[in-house]
């Protein structure tokens, strides 16, 4: 075994991890909550403090013995082995004793401080959670089916949370600190990191974990937990497969990301598909998928990599599809560009609450390319190049459901105009708190029905009128 202890002391500012911010290593032990929790009034707990500072006395402890320079490199397996024996050499000292149960929890979370994010490890762990919201150190919020709740989960202090940020932020080559207090990041599964911190956040650093499922979505799937009906599905599979052009709508954790994933999954194998994203997190199952990431600066303020250099740059990469992520400025003119110059098939989403604002969107972002193009030009750009647009909404009882599904048909006079394919219509929230409504078809038939045709879709019954069932 490569794992060994040794009296590092002398050592220590050598075989300090990469990871850490400070200039040597901290006890720094959060309280995770135990596999079955006691019950927790507003986060504390009789006997909480005394269990965190034992933690923190064999954190320290364990640093001084520990030979850091080897941790990554050792099966989690084997450092829980060792360290289950070192705890119980240094409880010897302590007058704390510690049942069974209580060690494994302690080893446990000694070894998620030493290998993994801390705290974080079991809300990671946690299949139920969606989203993970750190307000402060001892203030840690999740959303379960849409529901947000407090957790007992805290960390020793603000020093704790910063080390835990900063070793989520370098394995991905970005940085934290007082002169880029704002970073986008991604873990290893591929989940979505925020953080602040001060001076950009008052009261500490705060942390925000779009967690992904590790299953991921189809669209069957999507039917399974009500967020659109059958028909509806089998007309996105169809939009996918015949090459037309999508934009998906949406709020802030509407789960546009997660709709995109599940319709990508029809893009034929054959097909080369560019991914350009500011923080990578799509879920793609083909195997011919080139990803791209934007970069921010560096220490001296040069070599940002933009989404409208990679969007360029993707161009000349020969795809059959581009996936934008999320159109947010000046991309959003190169992108509508692909769409026009045969990239049929490209899938972008963007932040809007109608489809019909969406386009206003994509036609200020548009704009913000300083190109001096007149708006009637901008919108016929936009009808020329998307074909479809979907609309997702988060409701009050947490179910993200797709609200409408729209064609865009052209142009009249200076308007993009639409025409609605399928709806959700809300009728009214039971005594659970959970939304009662109808999803609809509206009967009108699209006017790519007639490319579903030529294409083998056969499959007039999507478009009967009055069709919809209960969510």
């Amino acid at each position: 075994m490569n794992f060994r202890f040794a009296d590092l002391k002398s050592k220590r500012q050598s075989e300090m991890p990469v990871a850490a911010p400070q200039s040597r290593i901290e006890p720094t032990i959060g309280t995770p909550a135990p596999a079955s929790p006691p019950s927790y009034q507003n986060g504390h707990q009789e006997g909480a403090q005394d269990y965190l500072d034992l933690k923190v006395r064999l954190h320290q402890r364990l640093i001084e013995e520990i030979n850091l320079s080897v941790l990554d490199r050792v099966d989690r397996a084997d450092l829980k082995m060792e360290i289950s024996g070192a705890i119980g050499r240094l409880l010897a000292d302590e007058d704390k004793p510690l049942n069974t149960h209580e060690r494994e929890r302690i080893t446990d979370e000694l070894v998620d401080e030493l290998m993994g994010f801390g705290p974080l490890e079991p809300l990671l762990a946690d299949d139920t959670i969606a989203d993970i919201l750190v307000n402060t150190p001892h203030m840690v919020y999740v959303e379960r089916r849409g529901v947000i709740e407090e957790t007992n989960v805290k960390f020793k202090d603000d020093a704790h949370l910063l080390r835990i940020i900063d070793r989520i932020v370098v394995k991905v080559g970005r940085r934290v600190d007082e002169g880029t207090p704002l970073v986008d990041a991604r873990l290893p599964d591929g989940s979505r990191v925020n953080a602040v911190i001060p001076p950009v956040a008052l009261d500490g650093p705060l942390l925000s974990i779009r967690k992904f499922s590790r299953i991921p979505y189809d669209l069957d799937r999507l039917v399974e937990v009500g967020s659109m009906t059958k028909s509806c599905a089998d007309v996105l599979k169809g939009v996918v497969k015949c090459r037309l052009n999508l934009l998906i709508s949406g709020g802030t954790g509407t789960g546009k990301t997660t709709l995109l994933n599940a319709v990508s999954r029809y893009i034929g194998d054959k097909e080369r598909i560019v991914t350009i994203e500011d923080a990578a997190e799509l879920q793609l199952q083909q195997r011919h998928v080139c990803r791209m990431e934007t970069r921010p600066t560096n220490i001296e303020g040069r070599g940002e990599i933009t989404q409208r250099d990679l969007v360029k740059n993707a161009l000349r990469m020969r795809p059959d599809r581009i996936i934008v992520g999320e159109v947010r400025g000046g991309e959003a003119f190169d992108m509508m560009q692909a769409m026009n110059t045969g990239h049929d098939g490209s899938i972008t989403t963007v932040h809007a609450n109608t489809p019909r604002d969406a386009l206003s969107r994509l036609e200020q972002m548009v704009s913000m390319a300083n190109l001096d193009i007149p708006t009637r030009a901008i919108r016929n750009q936009i009808a020329s190049a998307l074909d479809v647009v979907v609309q997702i909404k988060r409701f009050a009882d947490g179910v993200r459901r797709v609200v409408s599904v729209q064609e865009i048909t052209g142009m009249e006079g200076e308007v993009v105009t639409m025409q609605e394919i399928f709806r959700f219509k809300q009728e009214h929230i039971d005594n659970d708190g959970k939304v009662i409504g109808r999803f609809e078809a509206t009967g009108v038939r699209p006017h790519f029905y007639e490319t579903f045709l030529a294409n083998g879709l056969d499959a007039p019954e999507l478009f009967a009128a009055a069709q919809g069932g209960r969510s």
